[in-house]
């Protein structure tokens, strides 16, 4: 939700600390990747007096459905923005940093290092923006407060200038006034933020402004006499004041003040070393102690969290540089561990430019919007810094305990092909009593935002596990050797609009023909890896191929000079549009230099000028291709890493749109490997069947259904133990679905029934043979199955409302369906969540009216619509999971004559239950935050198993 700071450990002993990934064999093996590799939650403790087993029972929980551990965050309500603790629970006993917070943090570390499991933990409570600290400690937040008052023409002010005594006078300047403007500002709908309704905008004569300081006297007074001006505006004093501000990220009503913990935990400077300094005291004298240091290098061993205007905010960013550098070099030297943190979150500041400061740097899906632009502004400065996981906070929605799993893939989609690799699911529950709340227990953000993963969630034993998994091994390909970018584009902002992350690039001329890109601001180009070699700009990290600067861009003196010397040295220089701006400084000779520069860049060798939406097409007639061309009646999107250790690239295909085919094509020394499927949901590898190679390039067809995740490996050798086929087709008819290989039988082809008497259809073979397919008009038609049982198992609160451990009060209702609607659409279950059994019974072979339709060696169950999860067993045997976005099955090898049996246990969302009894609810002795604050509550879900289950019969057709 916010920025948060935090380190991370693991339990692997002699695992290097240097890299956040380690070497390729420390993240296991693609059907089996290694904690390394899995996602995490993030954990909301609710403060230290709670039950640490059942602390430690919730870490372990996490890691046997798939999680590779959590980011541990002590969370005291928000900090306590969400009101102040229930009158039982006392957050100076059991406050950050107390005896009774090293207990359960122990706790939490011991769980993590029993199971195996990889741990990160705030700096602070909250979010980690601070610590408790005395008052007067010097790495506080500290803050420039302006104030000032406005003089007339020809009059003289004598007095106390504004402000006088809001803390240290750091200077007075008075200015002539040209213009001024009210503005107003729009209101922000967020229970989470408030923000001022406008400002008055003044617009100073430069020569006008002089530094009066020096006229102020030691009781704050001053006198001055103004000239007379034709206008009516006159001047203004400004006067500007030095001060903590005393911010909590720990606050709450409390009189004392005979220890640190009295104070809650205050903000610290993230603009100096001082703040940082001012955690490190504090973790070194009150919690790395009693042991706990030795415990985390026992588990450690591993990493984890106008010109005026545009100089101030250089001057920002110098100071929140230093501010990180400093805890990440203790991190590194005192603990071994390395630092990640959200770079610059919501801080007026260019973004790109600390990112590669951070070991671990983590954007969110919350404030990046879902948008594949704003993760390649984060990921371009991580990548060209060689940064090996990128981290996202993911999956936090205004949907509490109604966030399907469809949607969290469509984010997670959209994360992996903008350049993140790792996840951190947002969140984990604590699953304990907790004073003055209810079933279902603590709930961070009190009902506003998703989402609360735990066993209060049907989906916790029926279908989570299947999720985690498939993640953990889209990130273990994502971790696989170094990624390859295809095209920077040049990107220098005074500040980072995070409430909007708008599209840098907004032509569609890369993205249709599989261009990828990511987004270097002029500071990046001081990273060591900033060099050209071969033509590419950092070869050996993303290795991009060109530079783009568009018109819009706004140009510094320091990326202009290091433009000059890139296109020099060979890379090719596209400018889209025309010339950029000039990115403006105070220093005025800046902005001639750039001016003149730009011209004589436009001219130079290697630097080309192209219309806007003009670059694919540049970039082809410099014989340029991206690594994935791409044809496709979609939006596909795509990543692409090489292995040099084992000679594998990875391709990796989303698709951004509906349902969509096509063909991807790969050149270089890709087109002379094996292509092989590699299923992120089973784990299973499998040879690609039809693809044709030429002198020059590999393509092959692709279909995908929206949201869908493909993953292809380009191997020199065989992936599985059916090793390599020595032929494969290069054209297959729409008749053949699919296809398997081993080493006796060979290619299997799976025809299916096309309904119509053509002339024969034919699969071109590698090898040069043409293979008929004679019997695909006798197989059996596809059919739908019908009369549908549901048992719904209903999940409802406890009796005692007030016992939140209890998972659920559970009954069954049973339900005769003729056609499969969602729970809303069943009277009984609209406001009903549970789990959902649905079975229903088919002959095999297929008959029509007691008689045989015709043959079938195998068939296939094809789901159209699965809205959150699903696990399918047939005659009682479970099926490897499904791909949720394209949920279908070969059930060959379950197919019995006769009568065959179809279980599909399909979980729903909790929403629809909690909004019926969501008045009854307490959150720590309050209505939920949705009733409380007044907002809206979200309307009922769709849940259950939807729309038409069909049976496609297939005959194989073996092809040696």
């Amino acid at each position: 939700m916010v920025r948060l700071e935090l380190l991370s450990l693991l339990h692997a002993v002699g695992v290097l600390a240097a890299g956040s990934s380690g070497p390729s064999s420390s993240l296991g093996t693609f059907e089996n990747p290694s904690v390394r590799s899995r996602p995490r939650f993030r954990y909301w403790l609710p403060d230290a007096g709670v039950d640490k087993e059942i602390v430690a029972t919730n870490i372990k929980d996490s890691g046997e459905r798939g999680a590779g551990g959590v980011e541990f965050v002590p969370f005291y309500n928000y900090g306590g923005e969400a009101g102040d603790p229930p009158p039982q629970a006392n957050w100076v006993t059991n406050g950050f940093g107390t005896p009774a917070f090293r207990d359960v943090f122990r706790a939490a570390l011991q769980a993590h290092k029993d199971a195996g499991l990889l741990m990160d933990f705030a700096l602070g409570p909250n979010q980690g923006q601070g610590v408790p600290a005395s008052t007067d400690d010097p790495g506080l937040q500290w803050d420039l407060v302006p104030y000032s008052v406005p003089i007339g023409s020809n009059e003289t002010f004598r007095g106390l200038i504004p402000g006088w005594g809001t803390g240290k006078l750091v200077a007075v300047v008075s200015a002539h006034v040209l213009s001024q403007t009210n503005i107003s500002l729009p209101e922000i709908d967020s229970p989470f933020l408030t923000a001022q309704s406008g400002y008055l905008s003044v617009v100073l004569e430069h020569e006008s402004l002089t530094d009066i300081t020096d006229q102020v006297s030691e009781d704050g007074q001053l006198s001055i006499h103004f000239p007379t001006y034709r206008d009516v505006v006159g001047h203004r004093i400004f006067a500007y004041y030095q001060k903590r501000t005393l911010n909590r990220n720990l606050h709450f009503t409390n009189n004392a003040t005979a220890t640190i913990w009295d104070n809650g935990s205050f903000a610290v400077d993230h603009y100096s070393s001082r703040g940082a300094q001012t955690v490190i005291d504090f973790w070194e004298s009150q919690i790395l102690i009693d042991g706990i240091k030795e415990l985390l290098m026992e588990v450690g061993n591993y990493d984890a969290g106008a010109g005026y205007i545009n100089d101030f905010r250089s001057v920002l960013e110098d100071g929140y540089r230093e501010y990180l550098q400093t805890i990440t070099d203790w991190a590194r030297n005192e603990l071994h561990l390395e630092f990640s943190a959200q770079v610059s979150y919501n801080l007026p500041m260019d973004m790109e430019v600390n990112i590669p400061v951070v070991d671990v740097p983590e954007c969110e899906s919350l404030q990046f919007g879902d948008s594949v632009d704003a993760y390649r502004q984060f990921s371009g400065p991580a990548l060209l810094a060689g940064k090996s996981v990128i981290s996202n906070e993911m999956g936090a929605i205004m949907a509490a305990y109604g966030y399907p799993f469809r949607s969290l893939l469509f984010s997670v989609g959209r994360a992996i092909v903008g350049g993140v690799n790792q996840l951190v699911l947002h969140g984990q529950s604590y699953t304990g009593d907790y004073y003055e709340t209810t079933w279902p227990g603590y709930t961070a953000f009190s009902y506003s935002t998703s989402e609360l993963y735990s066993n209060k969630q049907p989906s916790w034993d029926h279908g989570l596990s299947d999720v985690l998994n498939f993640f953990a091994r889209v990130q273990y390909t994502q971790r696989q050797g170094i990624p390859r970018v295809d095209v920077a584009i040049y990107n220098k902002v005074s500040a980072t609009n995070a409430a909007a992350f708008p599209s840098m690039y907004q032509a569609d001329d890369l993205v249709n023909e599989g261009w990828s890109w990511a987004y270097l601001s002029p500071d990046n180009f001081a990273l060591p890896g900033a060099t050209v070699r071969n033509g590419t700009l950092g070869p050996d990290g993303p290795r991009f191929k060109a530079l783009v600067v568009e018109s819009a861009s706004n140009m510094t003196l320091s990326g202009l000079d290091n433009i000059r010397e890139y296109a020099t040295q060979g890379l090719p220089i596209i400018l889209s549009g025309g010339l950029p701006g000039i990115f403006p400084s105070a220093n005025t000779s800046e902005s001639a230099a750039i001016e003149a520069g730009l011209t004589h860049l436009s001219t130079s060798a290697n630097v080309h000028l192209v219309r806007t939406g003009g670059v694919a097409e540049k970039l082809s007639a410099l014989g340029l291709s991206p690594h994935i061309q791409v044809q496709t009646d979609g939006k596909w999107l795509t990543t692409w890493r090489e292995d040099s250790s084992s000679g594998i690239d990875y391709a990796l295909i989303f698709c951004d749109s509906n349902a969509s085919s096509g063909y991807i094509t790969v050149t270089g020394s890709a087109k002379d490997k094996v292509p092989f499927y590699l299923n992120a949901w089973t784990g299973a590898r499998s040879p690609v069947f039809t693809y044709n190679v030429t002198d020059h390039a590999l393509t092959l067809p692709v279909s995908l259904q929206g949201d869908q995740t493909m993953i292809i490996a380009f191997s020199p050798r065989g992936l599985n133990e059916s090793g390599q086929p020595k032929t494969h087709a290069i054209e297959t008819p729409p008749s053949v679905i699919g296809a398997t290989y081993d080493q006796r039988d060979g290619w299997v082809a799976h025809v299916v029934n096309q309904g119509s008497e053509t002339t024969p259809e034919t699969i071109r073979l590698s090898s040069d043979r043409d293979i008929e397919l004679p019997r695909h008009k006798r197989t059996a038609s596809p059919f739908n199955l019908t009369n549908w049982q549901l048992v719904a198992e209903h999940w409802e609160a406890p009796t005692n409302l007030s016992d939140a451990k209890t998972i659920a009060r559970k009954h069954n209702t049973t339900h005769e369906l003729t056609t499969l609607v969602s729970w809303s659409q069943i009277p009984i279950l609209r406001n009903a969540s549970g789990l959902g059994y649905y079975s229903t019974t088919f002959q095999w072979p297929p008959t029509t009216h007691g008689r045989v339709n015709g043959t079938a060696d195998g068939a296939y169950i094809v789901f159209p619509s699965i809205l959150h999860a699903i696990q399918l067993s047939i005659n009682g045997h479970r099926i490897p999971p499904l791909d949720y976005t394209d949920a279908k099955a070969d059930i060959s090898r379950y197919l019995k004559a006769g009568t065959n049996e179809v279980l599909a246990v399909v979980p729903t969302t909790m929403w629809n239950y909690i909004r019926s009894i969501l008045p009854d609810i307490r959150d720590q002795g309050h209505l939920p935050g949705l009733l409380a604050e007044g907002l809206p509550v979200p309307g009922i879900s769709e849940n259950g198993l939807v729309e038409e289950v069909s049976v496609i019969p297939y005959s194989k057709l073996v092809i040696r």
